[in-house]
């Protein structure tokens, strides 16, 4: 899998009255489609000229997805608020026997099922808190339930942070190496039905904001074995990062270089070739027991990795940045980040996670304008439908949360993009009245 060159003359870059030199060696190395060091990462946070940093995020992103921008026909799925933990940043959880707690039992998961069919979706979206009262079999019954009654939609379920509390309450966990419990949970869930992973639960991969928001929960190390386990075993997963919070950009940064350097070790595994000599970071420990060389998939004719292409292993297929919201939490004495951080964000993660297929701009939390706008700032997906979401919420009350198709086909045109309906490997989707088919 080789690269082609890219031309050796740098096109003219978009210029303003905050016009940065600083970002002409970092447009160089976009261009040339090389990896970008925490350095330049900084700058890119830093600059005034944030007209510089989105064109070069444009550049990137055109150059993997000329002139296409993808949604889905999907549903969120939450089966339970319940949660043993109590991060501050949270909203969603609930302790038993508070109000407005839950638990969905199998015949309302069914009735969900047969609406996804009708609806015509091709994926749901399944996650919720760590419910201590529900054995593993639950997990299990509530996947080939859906399969049976929706036996094409695709099973995206339970972040990295669910599957180790699987694993703790069918006790096969084990703290000296927590893989072999994982690939137990798992193995039984693929069984079962469960088609890839979501990327909640990443948060932000540092020990001193793990510590300040949510020091009960898994750290970076947990997280990113459950994903290796889950791409041995042929599952594509996505992640995440939540920001605007009590982390820090040099911090936000280091989760960047970590997510690329577990991807560099998913694209070698798939057979992937690399730069021996490529940038890596040193003292980011997380990343650390990655031993592949740097992979890049930003260089102008890059193959990108895609579910046709191999039957064993599986890789990130996009990094969801995910901007806090303060209302609610423990976290609420803050702001909260605002918009041009939204949006320099999406443009900075775009540049960083330079092996990474696709970003996507979430539009639940991002709303459906901003989403629409991040098209053109490195996003190349703004996700799907949803209908239902009790996670978190950007605008209004409740969590009927759902937009229609015609709306988001709006906003990709009105972006200057085709429209293209994908399913939940980003395959394209084609419809022949209520029957569709993965291409």
């Amino acid at each position: 899998m080789t690269t082609i060159d890219a031309p050796s003359v740098l096109p003219q870059p978009l210029t303003s009255g905050n016009f940065d030199p600083r970002l002409e060696p970092i447009r160089a190395k976009v261009f040339a489609g090389k990896r970008l060091s925490l350095e330049d990462g900084a700058v890119l946070y830093d600059t005034a000229d944030i007209w510089g940093v989105l064109d070069m995020a444009k550049l990137v992103r055109d150059r993997m997805h000329p002139g296409v921008a993808y949604y889905n026909i999907n549903r969120h799925l939450n089966y339970s608020n319940v949660c043993a933990l109590s991060c501050k940043f949270c909203e969603f959880y609930r302790k038993k026997g508070e109000d407005g707690e839950y638990t969905r039992d199998l015949d309302y998961i069914r009735e969900q099922g047969r609406k996804a069919v009708e609806s015509g979706a091709t994926e749901f979206h399944i996650v919720g808190g760590l419910n201590p009262y529900l054995p593993f079999e639950y997990y299990t019954d509530m996947l080939k339930a859906l399969r049976e009654v929706a036996p094409q939609v695709h099973l995206k379920a339970f972040t990295a942070v669910e599957l180790v509390h699987l694993a703790r309450i069918a006790k096969v966990y084990k703290r000296e190496d927590p893989k072999i419990g994982v690939r137990w949970v798992l193995e039984r869930l693929k069984e079962a039905g469960l088609g890839s992973l979501p990327g909640g639960g990443a948060e932000v991969f540092d020990e001193r904001v793990h510590k300040e928001a949510f020091k009960t929960k898994i750290g970076a190390h947990e997280w990113l074995d459950v994903h290796l386990v889950a791409h041995e075993l042929g599952l594509n997963s996505n992640c995440t990062m939540l920001y605007g919070h009590v982390d820090k950009v040099d911090e936000r940064l280091r989760h960047f270089e970590i997510l690329r350097r577990s991807q560099d070790q998913a694209l070698q595994r798939l057979g992937y070739e690399g730069d021996p000599d490529g940038y890596i970071a040193q003292g980011v420990p997380e990343s650390a027991p990655f031993d592949a060389p740097v992979i890049t998939l930003s260089a102008e004719g890059a193959t990108l990795p895609n579910a046709s292409m191999f039957e064993q292993g599986g890789y990130y297929q996009t990094l969801t940045p995910l901007p806090f919201f303060p209302d609610g939490s423990e976290l609420e004495f803050l702001p909260g980040p605002a918009g041009l951080e939204n949006l320099r964000t999406i443009a900075v993660a775009r540049l960083m996670l330079d092996n990474f297929p696709h970003i996507k701009a979430f539009w639940i939390m991002q709303t459906l304008p901003m989403a629409q706008l991040m098209l053109e700032a490195g996003a190349d997906d703004i996700d799907g439908t949803v209908v239902w979401y009790d996670i978190t919420k950007a605008v209004g009350e409740g969590t009927h949360q759902e937009t229609t198709v015609t709306d988001l086909q709006k906003a990709i045109e009105e972006a200057g993009y085709e429209p293209v309906e994908r399913d939940t490997l980003y395959r394209r989707v084609v419809r022949d009245g209520r029957e569709w088919r993965a291409e």
